[in-house]
């Protein structure tokens, strides 16, 4: 008879069992309630009975909860079912739940202690105070197996069998030897975690890896995925594909007088906005260069070259440019001419190739 009690104990509580996702660690506090019955021990003299237990409990970890709970059963005295025997009691339950990914109902084992309060009355007869009563209270221990699962978003479902040790040793309907009890309980509750459940901040998004047209290695302003020359140096001048080009800063208008190397007014006026430009960016360093039309001999023109390209360096370091950025004054004759023209007069007086020229070096 205990054994079919104690299984429709647990096939009830699996009878509620629904398709519900793996148990998770929730650490909100939750209520209990739970109904069985109470399988007496038989030295009590007192009839098997219905129990009742309300909670309140905790998970303390993903495995592990603890529940403290209150228990009230009302048997019957064998000798005499007019006698009242009640009992009452809390204890602290700690599970240990064997949680597996992906398994909606997961088993669990019990370790209780507690204390377990007994009102007994006894008959008494021949005294005129019959019935005499009892009231005493001690340490109950408390050993189990269960399974949990959910049924539903709000709630969750327990069946559990469990053997309580009631060490009472005062007993009078019970056997009067005995130091203590031993009752088998079944039951099934329910879990009803109270509150809203933390929902776990989002992992931030990665940063996004950057490509090589984000990045700029030699830090030259043409991006990796462009740059031909990853090796730049600063303070050279770059073109598109990240390699160094050959830069001259115009100085068009500084041009000379027919056979003369010195400087006219209007040259002053453009050397004054490039020597600005070389104090803007002081990294660079420049060839200062002078240049003649045909007319003449090539040795003449070579001494003309270096008279009008020595007139321009005098006038960029009197003017605070420093002489060790400046490579030069160098005269290259009428070897480099923008204009061509015949050598002679009047044809070979071309004012442009008459002129000075400062070449970006770095």
């Amino acid at each position: 008879m205990k054994i079919r009690l104690l299984s429709t104990a647990l096939l009830a509580g699996l009878a509620f069992s629904q398709a519900a996702g793996a148990q998770d660690y929730d650490d909100r506090w939750y209520l209990t309630g739970s109904t069985g019955f109470n399988l007496q021990d038989n030295e009590r003299g007192t009839r098997d009975a219905p129990f009742v237990a309300v909670g309140l409990g905790k998970f303390l970890s993903p495995n592990w909860s603890l529940d403290g709970e209150l228990n009230y059963q009302n048997p019957n005295v064998d000798a005499n079912q007019n006698l009242n025997w009640s009992q009452y009691g809390i204890s602290f339950d700690l599970r240990r739940h064997f949680i597996q990914e992906g398994r909606n109902w997961n088993p669990y084992a019990l370790l209780g202690m507690g204390y377990q309060r007994a009102e007994e009355e006894f008959d008494a007869f021949p005294n005129p105070n019959s019935p005499g009563e009892r009231e005493d209270g001690n340490l109950a221990a408390k050993l189990g197996l269960g399974i949990q699962g959910d049924v539903g978003s709000r709630a969750k479902m327990r069946a559990e069998l469990a053997y309580r040790a009631d060490f009472d040793d005062q007993s009078v309907n019970g056997d009067i030897d005995a130091d203590w009890f031993g009752d088998v309980l079944a039951s099934v509750g329910v879990v009803i975690p109270l509150g809203e459940r933390a929902v776990a901040a989002p992992a931030p998004a990665p940063a996004p890896q950057p490509s090589c047209a984000d990045l700029d290695d030699d830090g030259d302003g043409v991006n990796n995925c462009d740059d031909k020359c990853p090796g730049s140096q600063a303070g050279q001048t770059i073109g598109p594909d990240g390699c160094p080009v050959p830069v001259t800063i115009d100085l068009k208008g500084v041009n000379f007088d027919f056979d003369k190397s010195t400087l006219r007014p209007d040259a002053v006026a453009i050397l004054s906005e490039a020597t600005e430009i070389l104090k803007r960016y002081p990294e660079l360093r420049v060839e200062v260069a002078g240049h003649t039309d045909l007319c003449g001999s090539d040795a003449y023109n070579q001494k003309l070259s270096e008279r009008r390209a020595t007139a321009v360096y005098d006038y960029l370091t009197s003017n605070g440019i420093d002489a060790s950025r400046l490579t030069g004054p160098i005269g290259y004759g009428e070897s480099r001419p923008l204009e061509a023209t015949a050598q002679t007069l009047p044809g070979c007086k071309s004012e442009v190739n008459r002129r000075t020229e400062l070449n970006v070096q770095n």
